[in-house]
């Protein structure tokens, strides 16, 4: 009777294996046709458009995580868990780099130039960059942070001194402000401009091209996922991150 047992049990165990049914894979991601996952620390700029560029391969699970370019390099240089970093400006990259934080040289994907803008309405009749500003309630990023740099080299240029009441740590925060109506300007990215739509208008900054800012984005050298890094950066540098990137306001490098 034992003799008899055994052979069937080892049958039923071969035929449940080969309907791929009897034993559980040992982790999420190891099917053929699951996602490889990849996280992402992005300026918070690109929120919008990295958001949309997220869903574009069905092969990558991308989890985003959007801040203010400095804090960024900051959490990973303090050990967080990123596979790709992307920033707002080539300085802050170049920190990261010179912390070893980096795999690879960053490649150049997009630029952008920085704006005026005003609450619909204009209740505060701002003109632009200039002396109307006086006795408003200016916001702007802080100096360390790239939109806050572009402001300064922006208002340098064209002999404004920027009184700001707030500094941002990122720039969503400034285009935050001056959407609700607690800020009479913010001077933010283009972008981010064309993100609030037609909560804001926008006043545009005379010499602001020649002050525009430089994306760079690079794999983490640290990546627990450097293969769904490098197609991820292949994404956004390819036809179809960049047709993204156009639709929400950024330019060709």
């Amino acid at each position: 009777m034992k003799r008899g047992i055994l052979p069937l049990t080892i049958a039923a165990i071969l035929a449940l294996a080969g309907c791929g049914g009897g034993i559980p894979a040992s982790g999420p991601h190891t099917t053929d046709n699951a996602s490889s996952p990849v996280t992402v620390f992005a300026a918070a700029s690109l929120t919008a458009a990295y958001t949309e560029i997220a869903r574009l391969d069905p092969d990558l699970d991308v989890r985003l995580s959007f801040d203010g370019s400095p804090t960024l390099v900051d959490q990973i240089s303090a050990g967080a868990p990123a596979d790709v970093l992307a920033t707002a400006d080539e300085a802050t990259m170049e920190r990261a780099a010179e912390g070893g934080l980096l795999a690879g040289e960053p490649t150049i994907f997009a630029t952008t130039t920085a704006v005026l803008i005003v609450p619909a309405g204009n209740p505060a009749g701002i003109t632009g960059l200039d002396a109307s500003l006086e006795g408003t309630k200016l916001v702007v990023c802080a100096a360390v942070v790239p939109c806050g740099a572009t402001a300064r080299r922006i208002a340098d240029a064209a002999g404004v001194t920027l009184q700001p009441v707030s500094e941002e740590q990122k720039v969503t925060d400034v285009r935050g402000k001056v959407v609700s109506g607690e800020a009479d300007a913010g001077i933010v990215f283009r972008t981010d401009a064309q993100a609030a739509g037609d909560q804001v208008e926008v006043l545009e900054i005379p010499g602001a091209q020649a002050a525009a800012t430089r994306y760079p984005i690079a794999t983490v050298t640290d990546a627990a996922h450097p293969e769904a890094a490098a197609a991820f950066v292949a994404l956004v540098t390819g036809v179809r991150g960049q047709a993204v990137l156009a639709e929400h306001g950024f330019t060709a490098p």
